[in-house]
């Protein structure tokens, strides 16, 4: 596959998990983790005598675009070993269903799987995993923040206790350390430039006022130097409308979010892969487990709730030691935000310039609006006194 030289997290995790060890492995967004765990769990398939093959490793994984996107990597990667996969996830029709249940019964090396639809298949008596080696957790902290945790624990009562499990994840607060205690023997840890955007992306930031973004997106998206263009917005209806005003600009554009069927979330992804739609505005489904080469533009149109997240947007881009571009619009409301995210990853993002045509950006800084609104009022005695009368 052209591959020459491990990434840092894959030159440090593969002899780890080779030796059989458990393992908590934390490194940002595009630096091989995937890679890092198929490839020594692919060796040790492919070393088992054939009479002991059996349902060899689980790997959970957040959202049905990740779990996809894994078998794919097992495919590419094993496609001369003869191992065999089958991602397990929820939103597709009966025929989708079926089709899950026939290959789990038939068997399969490795199950690529969400929480929820493994839970529903281990409900039925489909799956057995008592001759199970391997459990991945991948986006371990982006499984939790959705909500998972007990989903986890229960499918691990169902695995046997001598297994090697493995813990992989783009960071690592404190409720992750819970869960590896948990669920982890005696594990090593690797960790990567914990929450560090890829050296290669060009960060920057505008201040601009609500009113002003949607024009600013329209100058930035004249540039012709931007081919493959994610747009992050928080909300699906933000995604929905923010897509119909891109639309009417006469933009080749297309919304990506939960209320999609999932057949048409894949031919959205297909076709943004294949660069016959360049560009995608989506909700932070799109900031996980999207590996799509040559994204040379990310922009948040709306700045994200947890400064982390910004890590996981903006890491769609320069992946694979490429380079890319990463805008976010910061309104008013939003420095305090953009203050989190500066602290995150060490270092001030430049602020460009708003065009001229746009007017003045917003000045009022977020240290201005704590004095005022934390400012001492006087406090009359007659104020005081009917506030108490009134209860």
């Amino acid at each position: 596959m052209g591959y020459r030289t491990p990434t840092p997290i894959q030159q440090q995790s593969i002899p780890v998990v080779l030796r059989g060890k458990d393992l908590i492995a934390c490194a940002q967004t595009g630096t091989g983790k995937t890679a890092a765990y198929l490839l020594p769990v692919l060796n040790r398939i492919i070393n088992t005598p054939e009479d002991e093959r059996h349902l060899n490793t689980l790997i959970l994984a957040p959202t049905r675009e990740l779990a996809t996107q894994i078998d794919q990597q097992v495919e590419g990667l094993g496609y001369f070993t003869g191992v065999s996969s089958i991602p397990v996830y929820g939103g597709g029709d009966g025929a989708a269903w079926s089709q899950q249940q026939k290959a789990l019964l038939q068997g399969a090396d490795i199950v690529i799987a969400t929480p929820g639809r493994l839970i529903a298949m281990l409900q039925m008596g489909t799956i057995r995993f008592d001759k199970l080696q391997h459990l991945v957790l991948d986006e371990a902290d982006r499984m939790l923040d959705m909500g998972f945790y007990e989903d986890i624990i229960r499918i691990i009562r169902d695995l046997p206790k001598k297994r090697q499990t493995l813990l992989f994840s783009a960071t690592m607060p404190p409720k992750i350390r819970t869960l590896a205690n948990t669920i982890l023997h005696n594990p090593e840890q690797v960790s990567i430039a914990i929450a560090k955007p890829a050296e290669g992306i060009r960060q920057q930031a505008y201040l601009a006022a609500d009113h002003q973004k949607l024009p600013l997106l329209k100058q930035i998206l004249k540039d012709d130097l931007y081919t493959s263009i994610i747009i992050f917005a928080s909300t699906k209806e933000d995604v929905k409308k923010l897509n119909g005003e891109l639309k009417r600009m006469g933009l080749n554009t297309e919304a990506f979010h939960s209320d999609l069927e999932q057949k048409d979330r894949e031919a959205l992804l297909r076709d943004f892969r294949n660069k016959t739609l360049p560009i995608l505005v989506g909700t932070d489904i799109l900031s996980r487990g999207i590996d799509v080469e040559g994204i040379s533009l990310v922009v948040n149109f709306n700045a994200p709730h947890d400064p982390e997240d910004y890590v996981h947007r903006i890491g769609r881009t320069a992946r694979a030691a490429t380079t890319g571009t990463a805008i976010t619009f910061i309104n008013d409301r939003d420095r305090r935000k953009l203050a989190a995210i500066e602290r995150l990853i060490g270092k001030e993002i430049p602020k460009m310039p708003l065009p001229e045509h746009l007017g003045p950006a917003p000045h009022q800084s977020s240290e201005g609006q704590n004095k005022r609104r934390f400012k001492k009022r006087p406090f009359k005695r007659e104020q005081r006194k009917g506030q108490q009368n009134n209860g």
